[in-house]
């Protein structure tokens, strides 16, 4: 079936908004200048700002919700259904889950690149897949299965790649291996949020703008608040602020004040998110759950192509290897492979066919399917 605009359009935000969101960050990173009372000139590393500022863009969601929530009720015959009542609280453990693995990924990137960064979050697959058989009672596919085991193989391949010397023009080893293992960490805790969110929160019917601006909320708020201590808590050389502490917010301001480009990279981060929540939530609606995947991977593809044109990175053969590897493991385990198989006639019995569009038109879902 052929796209409409509409459609289309959808699908361009999607992959052109996901893709500026991670650029957006690493250009950030990228940038240097002097701080406050005249310190020297130093790179802009400030994650847990940078992950504030992401919180804020997910927060704008719930004014997009509500902008349609009021374009629907002037309609003769509203369309969207009532909402149910809940707790506003029943979206904080998983916003604490975002804010902690958010802030954990913007460290991350400050010691990677932006395309080791988006191939390596491939791996929340894997951890979504074993915690939904732990805490939900998944029975997982065994296309699932071999799906988590080539993401595995996949991210081998992706690591190989980032030991390469000249990988990366403004990282050392060390540096970029701590950086990959704290994506991979990250990644459980997105999975321990996607499982609290399948568990408590969508049995309520929650519009996922809403969801999305509700944990946006808790994240800014919590975050912001946290930068108050962080400003004291010494951090050595983990830290890349002058004072080495946690986190210096003034510093990052005074930075933003010399280098007025960096805030308008901090804008990019901060809209980029909520259009890329938007796009991401209407492309599942209007087209399909499977293209938002494709899409997800095609993104991961323009900001690889991207960082090599700009000169962030170097090209490795390896990398294209792992990233082969691991959109083959997505596909598997959101079921791509059946809706390839279902337009190949030969090589299935007419029964094998119906069987797999039972089970694509089914309820059951693979966890998962719609991020």
């Amino acid at each position: 079936m052929a796209w409409s605009r509409y459609q289309l359009g959808l699908a361009a935000l999607m992959l052109l908004t996901g893709s500026i969101n991670t650029l957006a960050a690493k250009w950030a990173d990228n940038f240097s200048s002097v701080g406050c009372g005249g310190t020297e000139e130093h790179g802009f590393q400030h994650p847990f700002l940078q992950a504030v500022g992401m919180f804020l863009g997910e927060l704008s969601c719930l004014g997009v919700f509500y902008l349609l929530v009021w374009r629907d009720g002037r309609r003769a015959e509203p369309t969207m259904s009532p909402a149910q009542p809940f707790s506003p609280l029943l979206f904080l453990p998983p916003a604490l889950c975002d804010m902690t693995g958010t802030s954990i990924m913007y460290v991350a990137l400050n010691m990677t690149s932006a395309s080791s960064f988006q191939m390596l979050r491939g791996s929340v697959i894997i951890f979504t897949g074993l915690l939904s058989v732990a805490f939900l009672g998944r029975r997982l596919e065994p296309s699932q299965w071999l799906g988590i085991l080539v993401t595995m193989v996949g991210l081998v391949v992706v690591g190989l790649a980032d030991l390469h010397p000249s990988q990366h023009h403004s990282h050392n080893l060390s540096q970029v291996i701590t950086g990959d293992l704290l994506i991979i960490m990250a990644q459980v805790v997105v999975a321990i949020q996607m499982v609290l969110e399948e568990k408590f929160v969508y049995k309520h019917d929650v519009h996922p703008l809403r969801a999305v601006g509700m944990e946006g909320f808790f994240g800014f708020t919590i975050l912001a608040l946290l930068l108050v201590p962080m400003y004291y808590i010494p951090a050595g050389s983990f830290s890349g602020n002058p004072r080495r502490m946690l986190e210096d917010a003034l510093d990052a301001f005074c930075q933003v004040g010399h280098r007025p480009l960096i805030a308008l990279a901090l804008l990019g981060n901060i809209s980029s998110i909520s259009f890329f929540n938007f796009a991401g939530i209407s492309v599942t609606k209007e087209i399909s759950a499977t293209t938002r995947m494709v899409l997800d991977s095609l993104r991961t593809l323009v900001i690889w192509a991207v960082s090599l044109a700009l000169g962030w990175e170097n090209f490795h053969g390896l990398e294209i290897l792992g990233f082969g590897i691991l959109l083959l493991g997505a596909a598997l385990y959101n079921g791509l492979h059946r809706a390839l198989l279902g337009h190949l006639p030969w090589g299935q019995p007419r029964g094998e066919v119906a069987e797999q569009e039972g089970l694509l038109e089914g309820d059951s879902r693979a966890i998962n399917s719609e991020s």
